[in-house]
């Protein structure tokens, strides 16, 4: 912890990140003692900024949460009404029947919905229980106790100058204590990533999976929209050269989400997965249903695919991981938000419970044996092989033996493979240069296709440039002493939003940091062949503004 000295405040439950588990902790610890202080801090600018909308939710989180969710408005209005499954080829594509599939593949009783406006509604549940929440309240760094237990953190510092010193308007922020505090930071959060190194909590387990997640909401033509539709592909553009596939969703007034994943263990350093994000958009499929249309939004941010085996110890002494700080997305089924729900419920039944027996600071042992023995671990359990099997015998061979090991699963409660290992971390499966061919993509053309920078604009994203950059090197040589020789240095390509490039200077190549661009996807923190950029919280709301669809 650093010298400057803070106010505090006590409370006895801080939870950070206003998002789907975040806010699900709230409300339930207020559902079950509503004298019980709890505070939310949220870096967005407001609740919802941060979160990349457009989902399938599978309302079994609601459900549990808030049954009558339906009589209290929440914004979930366009149930799914068709699904479609297709394996795209250069110029044409197959459709996958959905007969053969898996039950739990079907999003019969799902709904496409805003999973920003889900979590203003969320908010406003948990303002209403008397739950304070504060946007813009960055958290910066954890405080320990006297036994190295957690127990708060540092929230709402600004004013440092780029080179970090203490500006002329320089604010400490102020400590937020708790008996407990919940991590529900998202994929990859710089203070759930402290505590999983400190204690140790992925002692045993796989090593966490991730996937780039790319999305442009676009307003088309009416006569082309088909509320409640949803498609899904795979094979081209990506093909042999990374596991990934597409997603497109008809929302309501004539827009939909075509999103587009990429996973993170690709060995190609040449490849670029936001180019191939806009390459998809030019196949004959997607093309027809865009053309005429514009885009309105883009966004990115990474995603958890490590799934059940790969989730770290969940909880250590004060401290709680929450959703995707743990990693509970159902790979096959592109869903965790029901998930990040689940946990946020059962984290904060362990806490009342603890509370209640006048414990504090000590391990939620309760909330990781619900999470591991009930409804998310059912749920992962179910999907555990999926992700090893494409990323050990390719896509054709994981459709199929992926296919028949979730039928398994799903009649008998049993595989037939057992549980399957991931191997090496996306970072450490990039391989050199001396290995690959660099990869030639076309031009965007301005109608379906985008510069990434010309798209950032539209991820409204904004960062003060006099404050310190956010993505720290460990050791700045790096990127250019090794990662360009023996790498191409991929920071060029796996970032989403033109934060770095290598450029000349008076003859010799300099690496620069656009951080000012940057959208928080985490991209680089994870993919870096080096393990050199670490990602932390900037000041403020900083970030982007995702917009309100």
């Amino acid at each position: 912890m650093s010298d400057v000295t803070r106010e505090a405040m006590e409370y006895d439950v801080v939870i950070v990140g206003a998002g789907p588990a975040g806010l699900s902790a709230a409300i339930r610890l207020k559902q079950l003692d509503a004298e019980l202080n709890v505070v939310v801090l949220e870096k967005g600018s407001e609740v919802g900024a941060h979160i990349l909308s457009g989902a399938v939710l599978d309302p079994c989180g609601l459900d549990a949460l808030i049954p009558d969710w339906k009589e209290k408005g929440a914004p979930l209005t366009v149930p799914v009404k068709d699904d479609n499954f297709y394996m795209l080829g250069e110029a044409g594509k197959v459709r996958v029947p959905n007969w053969p599939m898996p039950k739990l593949m079907s999003n019969h009783g799902n709904y496409i919905v805003s999973m920003g406006n889900v979590c203003r509604w969320m908010a406003e549940q948990a303002e209403a229980l008397g739950v304070e929440i504060f946007p813009g309240m960055a958290c910066s760094e954890l405080v320990y106790g006297e036994n190295g237990e957690v127990k708060g953190v540092v929230a709402g510092e600004f004013g440092r100058n780029p080179d970090g010193r203490e500006g002329p308007g320089y604010e400490p922020g102020m400590e937020l204590h708790g008996k407990y505090v919940f991590l529900g930071e998202g994929v990859r959060g710089h203070l759930a990533k402290e505590v999983i190194a400190k204690y140790d909590l992925s002692a045993g387990k796989q090593p966490q999976k991730f996937g780039i997640g790319m999305k442009e909401i676009w307003e088309i033509d009416p006569a082309k929209h088909r509320e409640g539709s949803v498609t899904h592909t795979m094979g081209w553009p990506l093909n042999s050269n990374a596991g990934g596939g597409s997603f497109i969703y008809h929302l309501e007034n004539n827009q939909v989400y075509v999103g587009f994943v990429v996973h993170l263990n690709y060995k190609n350093p040449h490849l670029f997965p936001y180019m191939e994000f806009q390459r998809f958009k030019h196949h004959p499929m997607v093309a027809e249903l865009l053309e005429g249309g514009k885009r309105v939004a883009y966004g990115a941010r990474a995603i958890t695919e490590g799934g059940y085996q790969s989730m770290p110890k969940m909880v250590a002494p004060g401290v709680a991981l929450l959703g995707c700080s743990v990693g509970m997305v159902n790979v096959p089924r592109i869903k965790g938000n029901h998930n990040a729900m689940l946990s946020g419920k059962a984290a904060a039944e362990a806490a009342f419970d603890a509370i209640k027996a006048e414990r504090a600071g000590d391990e939620l042992s309760a909330y990781e044996t619900e999470v591991r023995d009930g409804a998310i671990g059912r749920d992962l359990k179910k999907v555990r092989n999926v992700k090893p099997m494409w990323s050990k015998w390719g896509l054709t061979a994981s459709l199929a033996l992926g296919g028949l090991d979730m039928w398994t699963n799903e009649l008998f409660g049993a595989s037939l493979f057992g549980t399957l290992s991931h191997g090496k971390s996306d970072a450490e499966a990039t391989e050199t240069v001396y290995h690959h061919k660099p990869i030639d993509y076309p031009k965007p053309d301005g109608k379906l296709s985008f510069d990434r920078l010309t798209n950032v604009a539209f991820s409204f994203t904004n960062h003060e440039e006099s404050q310190p950059c956010h993505l720290r090197l460990l050791d700045p040589s790096v990127p250019i002493d090794v990662n360009l020789p023996k790498f191409a240095e991929p920071a060029q390509r796996y970032c989403p939003a033109g934060v770095y490039e290598v450029v000349e200077k008076d003859g010799r190549p300099q690496f620069v940091i656009n951080f000012q661009n940057c959208v928080h996807c985490k991209t680089c923190d994870i993919k870096d062949p080096s393990q050199n950029i670490k990602w932390v919280t900037p000041q403020g709301g900083d970030g982007p503004n995702y917009p309100n669809m």
